[in-house]
């Protein structure tokens, strides 16, 4: 059911500063990436070209999924801050080396460190985010964290072919600098939110999440969508290529995407935030299926036009959404590592559309994978939709559960987990078991069981 508290009526009002500072530097980041979509031009301008090209990007793509679970798991144990400073600066320093690396396995291993430690900052600032933010403005706070993705890589596009003429030195330069400058925000700006006790049992991976049942359920089906969305990038150039148009008509389908979520989310968020999670997420997702496999039907410019006008509407309905639905299940202690299963489903869904989405367009035939799109997109949709009662009721749980032990903890005074030391004034205090006794993942899986 809709929200029962009030959603302001600007698309972004009344989110915390911790949010802003996110944006803000996720803006910062986004305008400097540039190495990635013009590595293929960099490698061939040192002479990699034909399969060593292959070890190169599939070295960075193995980092996007590396990269996430790792992430995942040091937010949720080392703190969300130290770990996006980990991502940050180690990215700025695996540009250097992929910059300076004199063959191609050193710049295969670069180029893996990249993608590693770049995809460990989103588990983190997801968290982040979740930490900060009611279940009921977490939608919002995602899709503005999304907007600034698009926006910084909208501008990215453009400054990215103008600095690539000047030397692919400028490239990694303003790379790794808007890395080291979003590490400066997040140094400066950010503090590690209180953490409360971890529960007995809770081990270092990701066990939680897979004896989470409806977890288990619904991250492969966002996979199934996300992998669908992620068509849009691979297929969709091919699909340009084989109807004789040049890569200028790819360009220009890229801009009139980066348009229409630019200028279109903010508005819609405002609206749709009204409304229930699940089914606008749906939707949404149903649009992008259907906007992808009219591909398939567009035989010149206007046609692809259509289509991608189609599943952009579908990119700016969704936006935020699943993000705020795996926050809202997560239990406080594991938010981490939530986000890193969701960041890891993101990164096997763009590497299935790099491989399955590319051999059924080759192999099978494009009218084979536009069907297959449509078919795999509604029938996903369709079985999310069928987990909507399980999820209202068990995000509800979840809220339910974090109140009562951040109001226990804040009580007792007991925000330290048992067994550590409370440190004042250099005298060591232990605190004493048990520290608590409601666990709200014990709370969660009741329901799962019903």
């Amino acid at each position: 059911m809709p929200s029962s508290k009030p959603v302001s009526s600007s698309s972004f009002g009344n989110l915390p500063s911790v949010v802003w500072t996110l944006f803000a530097g996720t803006v910062i980041n986004r305008l400097g990436y540039l190495v990635t979509p013009f590595l293929v031009f960099f490698l061939a301008s040192r002479g990699v070209t034909g399969t060593d090209t292959t070890y190169v990007l599939g070295a960075l793509g193995a980092g996007n999924l590396v990269g996430p679970a790792v992430g995942g798991i040091l937010a949720d144990r080392i703190g969300r801050r130290p770990t996006m400073l980990i991502g940050l600066l180690g990215s700025a320093a695996a540009q250097g080396a992929l910059f300076m690396a004199p063959g191609v396995w050193t710049m295969a291993a670069a180029a893996l460190l990249i993608s590693a430690t770049g995809m460990a900052v989103p588990p983190a600032a997801y968290a982040l985010m979740a930490d900060a933010v009611d279940p009921d403005r977490r939608q919002r706070a995602y899709a503005l964290f999304g907007w600034g993705v698009n926006i910084g890589t909208a501008v990215a596009g453009v400054l990215g072919g103008f600095l690539a003429a000047q030397g692919y030195w400028l490239l990694f330069a303003v790379d790794a600098g808007s890395m080291l400058l979003y590490a400066v925000v997040v140094s400066a700006r950010l503090t590690e939110p209180p953490r409360g006790p971890r529960p007995a049992g809770d081990g270092l991976g990701y066990g939680v999440v897979l004896r989470d049942r409806l977890a288990v359920l619904l991250l492969p089906l966002f996979g199934i969508e996300l992998f669908v969305y992620s068509l849009t990038e691979v297929a969709l150039p091919l699909a340009i290529r084989d109807n004789g148009l040049s890569p200028a008509v790819y360009g220009t389908m890229a801009a009139l995407n980066a348009i229409l979520v630019v200028g279109l989310q903010p508005f819609t968020t405002a609206r749709l935030a009204r409304l229930p999670q699940l089914p606008v997420y749906v939707a949404g997702s149903v649009l992008v299926a259907i906007g992808v496999a009219l591909t398939g039907l567009a035989d010149g410019t206007a046609g692809f036009a259509v289509s991608v006008v189609v599943w952009s509407l579908g990119e700016v309905v969704v936006a935020g959404i699943g993000a705020a639905i795996v926050a809202n299940l997560a239990p406080a202690h594991a938010r981490g590592r939530y986000q890193g299963a969701f960041s890891w489903t993101w990164g096997v869904a763009c590497f299935g559309s790099l491989t399955l989405g590319v051999t059924l367009y080759t192999g099978l035939g494009p009218a084979t994978l536009w069907w297959t799109a449509l078919v795999a997109g509604v029938a996903a949709s369709a079985a999310t939709l069928a987990l909507k009662a399980r999820v209202t009721e068990r995000a509800a749980a979840t809220a339910a559960a974090t109140v009562a032990v951040t109001a226990a903890a804040a009580a007792a005074d007991l925000a330290v987990p048992a067994g550590e030391d409370v440190r004042d004034e250099g005298v060591g205090v232990a605190v004493p078991e048990p520290v608590l006794a409601l666990e709200p993942a014990d709370e969660l899986h009741v329901l799962d069981e019903r």
